[in-house]
């Protein structure tokens, strides 16, 4: 019998809970559940996390990872601030599209009834996102491409989008697409 390698099962019960969030009729989930679809008991999920809030904080930091890891390649491969912004924008819708389950968790609907302390963590990620964009955009404005007084407003306004785009997302039971005409969007609240 093979053994799995340390952290192998602690992937693969974010991996099933992420998936098990992808189910648009957002049913609770609960530990008896998530260790049902992975085959093992609750006590084997506990082995591994602490609490279900210590599960949901590792798909948090999955979310973090990914998406600041790409903000970062953006930032550090395009010059051009306005092209990073627009770069940044198309990145978090795309990650949105491809990972209905982590965007309930980006929203909050995943975390209703869970520990008040990973909401406050998904409102720093947000918090994180504007502060990224505010950057790219003063690039933007000491090139001359947008004013400087614009920086704050023009990154609030792009942030309320990406936000609206993940909620229709998920309120809709993943049916309209993050992306959907977001180029067009993104060129308007950038020119």
């Amino acid at each position: 019998m093979a053994t799995s390698k340390p952290g192998e099962k602690k992937l693969h019960i974010l991996q099933t809970l992420a998936s098990m969030l992808e189910n648009p009729k957002g049913e609770k989930i609960t530990t008896a559940a998530l260790a049902a679809r992975i085959g093992v008991s609750e006590a084997a999920l506990y082995r591994h996390f602490a609490s279900k809030a210590q599960m949901f904080e590792g798909l948090i930091e999955f979310i973090e990872q990914s998406v600041f890891g790409l903000i970062n390649q953006i930032t550090a491969q395009q010059e051009n601030g306005l092209l990073q912004a627009q770069e940044i924008m198309t990145m978090l819708l795309s990650f949105s599209s491809r990972n209905p389950g982590m965007t309930k968790v980006m929203t909050g609907h995943a975390l209703i009834n869970e520990d008040d302390r990973l909401q406050l963590r998904m409102n720093q990620f947000v918090d994180r996102i504007e502060l990224s964009l505010k950057q790219s955009l003063r690039l933007a404005a000491v090139a001359g491409e947008i004013q400087e007084v614009d920086i704050s407003m023009r990154a609030d306004l792009i942030v309320a989008m990406i936000l609206g785009r993940w909620q229709r997302f998920v309120k809709t039971s993943f049916k309209h697409d993050p992306l959907e005409n977001s180029g067009k969007q993104i060129h308007f609240l950038l020119s």
